[in-house]
């Protein structure tokens, strides 16, 4: 490998992770449109990486055996190069790019042809370690008495809510009352 090569290689990792812990795979070339990927991609987005590989494995699409073998390439990358746990990665970012178009084209009636689109993907899937905020205890103080002065008010407007509706009922009643009447009246 060449040192520009290898300037590329750190420069694009800085563009995707930064300073933070955490690899990444790329898939390059990929003969499937990047649309189909993109909705495959979108099933693992912010799973952990055993949860995605699980997903990935049982997923109808087409494009799912290739996420899932980029998916376990950046894990192993991340467990080989930055000695991290598996079981705390998580799929930090994946994204679908479009990559270069071939055209072909199709014979069609009356000597005419047609151009077919064969569309290809770079598919770019980054893990990096579970991050586990907790507020801070001040914060679940105020939570609670949100929640508290809250209540009352939602118990309240349950209770307006049923007052409106009991008039409703009763005059429904009324009218099939009124039904019945007139119908009395016809038979006689």
């Amino acid at each position: 490998m060449s040192v520009q090569e290898r300037r590329a290689i750190s420069a694009r990792r800085e563009s995707l992770l930064g300073d933070e812990p955490g690899a990444f795979a790329v898939a390059r070339f990929v003969r499937v449109t990047p649309m189909k990927a993109r909705r495959v991609v979108d099933l693992v987005r912010g799973l952990g990486v055993d949860d995605a590989l699980a997903t990935l494995k049982f997923a109808p699409q087409a494009a799912a055996a290739t996420v899932y073998k980029v998916v376990d390439s950046a894990a192993a990358n991340a467990e080989g190069t930055e000695h991290l746990s598996r079981a705390d990665l998580v799929v930090a970012k994946a994204f679908v790019d479009e990559g270069p178009t071939l055209k072909r084209h199709r014979p069609r009636a009356q000597g005419r042809a047609t151009r077919i689109d064969k569309r290809t993907s770079h598919i770019t899937v980054v893990v990096a370690p579970r991050v586990e905020e907790e507020p801070p205890a001040e914060a679940k103080k105020a939570d609670t008495k949100k929640a508290a002065k809250k209540a009352p008010a939602k118990k309240a407007a349950a209770e307006k809510a049923t007052a409106d509706k009991a008039p409703a009922k009763k005059a429904t009643a009324k009218k099939s009352a009124a039904k019945k009447a007139t119908a009395e009246k016809k038979e006689s």
